[in-house]
């Protein structure tokens, strides 16, 4: 697992067509507001099955976010994914707090 910045994730979702990221909480703090083609899967006791159902190629990149770096459930989730095999997965660890304080678009 490797982490990723804010600046890293607006230059990976404007150039890498393939990228895919993953809101880690809740639905309801999905719901509140999430960044932009997020997909909202909640790291659970289910979220070895839905992640593999929403990120199908394990070689593709994905990016994987909660709060905010006080929060641990995107590193959880990085892990866990790793120990399905996936090749690429980046912690945004800053998470949407800061995407948002930064004033980028937020879907809700």
């Amino acid at each position: 697992m490797d982490t990723i910045t804010r600046e890293d994730v607006q230059q990976a979702l404007e150039t890498r067509s393939t990228i895919k990221i993953i809101d880690v909480l809740d639905e309801r703090m999905y719901d509140k507001y999430h960044l932009p083609g997020a997909i909202n899967v909640p790291v659970d006791n289910d979220f070895d099955r839905k992640i593999q159902s929403v990120a199908r190629d394990k070689s593709e990149p994905v990016i994987v976010y909660c709060l905010d770096s006080d929060c641990e459930a995107s590193a959880k989730a990085a892990r866990l994914m790793e120990s399905l095999g996936y090749e690429e997965v980046y912690d945004y660890q800053a998470g949407k707090a800061d995407w948002k304080e930064a004033g980028l678009p937020v879907n809700s």
